[in-house]
């Protein structure tokens, strides 16, 4: 698979492929962004453990986390290993591909896909510090550099 189309590989339940496009990139709902970040931290995991770290800040019941993994693993989200009678869990995106789907997410519905007006929004509206201001120097000089070792 070329990697310029940026595709991932996943497999659902019944072994089937999905493909993940650059358009089509994971948008995890609220819950399931709860559940990956402890499943990054973790894995393989079972759902018990998920349930027991997620009842540190907010008390969900065991079954609502093991069928929201379970709809996590049909959508590509997770995988299972199977070891005799225990379900363990794992990742099949990495965190930055589902920041990346949640940014281009936001991005596409409140600016319409352009990054110009939302850095612009985020200057005009949000504010800088001082030090935030000279990062952000930094990444736009380093990223015209590199446009221009291109050319």
């Amino acid at each position: 698979m070329a990697k310029s189309q940026e595709e991932k590989r996943s497999r659902d339940r019944k072994g089937a492929v999905k493909r993940e496009t650059k358009e089509n990139m994971a948008e995890l709902t609220e819950a399931e962004w709860e559940i990956m970040k402890v499943v990054w931290d973790k894995q393989p995991c079972a759902a018990g453990t998920v349930q027991e770290m997620l009842a540190k800040s907010r008390n969900r019941a065991y079954s609502t986390v093991k069928t929201t993994m379970d709809r996590m693993v049909e959508k590509g989200f997770l995988k299972i290993e199977k070891i005799r009678n225990l379900q363990l869990f794992r990742s099949c995106i990495s965190e930055i591909d589902a920041k990346r789907g949640e940014f281009r997410k936001m991005l596409k519905r409140a600016f319409n896909g352009a990054l110009t007006p939302m850095m612009q929004f985020l200057i005009e509206h949000e504010g800088l510090s001082k030090s935030e201001a000279a990062k952000l120097r930094q990444f736009v000089s380093r990223a015209g550099k590199k446009s221009e070792a291109k050319k």
